[in-house]
């Protein structure tokens, strides 16, 4: 089976548990900027947050460069924003993923234009030297994260920039041609260069009969970034069998849904195993696979590990060489839209005496989950555990019960106020 390798043939990582940094730096559609490596503090932070990685036997991880503050001005680039980032993960033993455009660039850069590709090029080309130079071997780059999601939102329903509607597929279509230039750009520069493509996972089911064919061609809709980065859908882009390396996959509680309507939870009879939607992954290209984000918030946070690791280790009993799980975000945030606190990560926010609190079921069953997939990775046997699925419902259904009582008692008191 493929395996998440170098050219060497040293696995990609070293470790099979990974944390990732979220480093969002898009613009909302009410144009403010967003900086999650900033608003986490993690660029302040960054030797202690690595630090506990490697203390909770995480070696590798996913990060981000930050475009708009890099590029200052066309082609003159200041790396200090990511220095400190790279020179922490080093001295901790991680072996860093860096994404090189997380839905944020230049202001002075017309995302629709050739110069967003070209651009996009020669900064990737020149971040792959730099990287060569302070990690000692050539990087792991992610050119574009998520082209289909940041298509949607971007270009379909103007969530953020470049704050288009009903252009979702011309923007996927530009996103898809700016990766492949900055990935064959940077293994120009630093031959041995990884590429990585990322992007969710989903399923859409129908609420009626009519809507089936416009449910099957949402689900349909994931593959298309991928296919065109290996030339197998829009041979126009230019794609071909360089267009990544490792297909990054991302699964978080919601990714299946109705067409037009809610979202469908683990319990539910008509949600499907994230298994199967592994395997689908694999048969349809063959390519080193792995988990690159995964997470909820509150309190389910321990038993959503565990279904995952479960469902991961069914996957690979299936043939799926998943080489790797990267717990993402490893850091609770403040949210895009509301700055509204996010606890979803193994480490909490705020940090005293330079240290973050730490999610202590989480941590528990991460612990827990190392040791099971070692014990698998030498062969030994490991049962199913089928209880994963229903504990994890049931603690969806409590947060549910939680959150049903909260809107009762708002709407009590709106009706005592007036």
């Amino acid at each position: 089976m493929a395996a998440m390798t170098d050219d060497q043939g040293k696995p990609l990582f070293p470790s099979f548990f990974m944390g990732g940094f979220e480093c969002s730096t898009h613009r909302r559609h009410d144009g403010r900027r967003l900086d999650l490596v900033a608003s986490t503090r993690h660029d302040e932070l960054a030797e202690e947050d690595y630090a506990a990685l490697a203390t909770h036997g995480m070696l590798g991880a996913r990060d981000g460069v930050r475009w708009h503050l890099v590029e200052t001005a066309p082609g003159e680039y200041d790396w200090s924003s990511v220095l400190p980032q790279m020179r922490a993960a080093r001295a901790a033993g991680v072996r860093v993923a860096w994404d090189m455009a997380h839905y944020g660039y230049p202001d002075f850069i017309d995302p629709w234009s050739e110069d967003f590709v070209e651009s996009l090029a020669r900064y990737t080309a020149a971040f792959a030297r730099l990287a060569l130079e302070e990690e000692g071997q050539p990087p792991i780059l992610c050119p574009v994260n998520e082209i289909s999601f940041w298509a949607w939102a971007g270009g379909e329903v103007a969530h953020f920039n470049p704050k288009a509607q009903g252009r979702g597929g011309e923007l996927k279509q530009q996103l898809i041609r700016a990766s492949l230039r900055a990935g064959r750009a940077a293994r120009a520069a630093v031959p041995g260069t990884r590429i990585i493509a990322v992007d969710p996972l989903i399923r859409v089911v129908p609420l009626k009969p009519e809507d089936a064919g416009h449910a099957e061609a949402y689900t349909g809709s994931q593959w298309q970034g991928w296919d065109a980065l290996l030339g197998q859908g829009w041979p126009e882009l230019g794609g071909g069998d360089d267009g990544f390396d490792v297909m990054g996959v991302n699964y978080y509680w919601n990714n299946q849904w109705e067409y037009q309507g809610e979202k469908i939870e683990a319990g539910d009879p008509r949600y499907r195993p994230f298994r199967e939607l592994l395997v689908d992954a694999w048969q349809r290209y063959r390519r080193p696979i792995f988990l690159a984000e995964t997470s909820i918030e509150g309190q389910p946070r321990a038993p959503w590990l565990r279904y995952v690791c479960a469902e991961v280790r069914a996957a690979m009993r299936l043939g799926v060489p998943v080489g790797g799980i990267c717990l993402y975000p490893v850091l609770s945030h403040l949210g895009w839209d509301n700055d509204r606190y996010c606890p979803n990560g193994l480490f909490e926010l705020e940090a005293s005496g330079g240290r973050r609190p730490c999610h202590g079921p989480l941590a528990l069953e991460l612990r827990r989950q190392r040791a099971v997939f070692e014990t698998q990775m030498r062969g030994s046997p490991v049962p199913e555990d089928p209880d994963a699925l229903p504990i994890l419902a049931a603690a969806l259904g409590e947060l549910e019960e939680e959150r049903r009582a909260r809107d009762a008692g708002r709407r009590a008191t709106r009706t005592r106020s007036a």
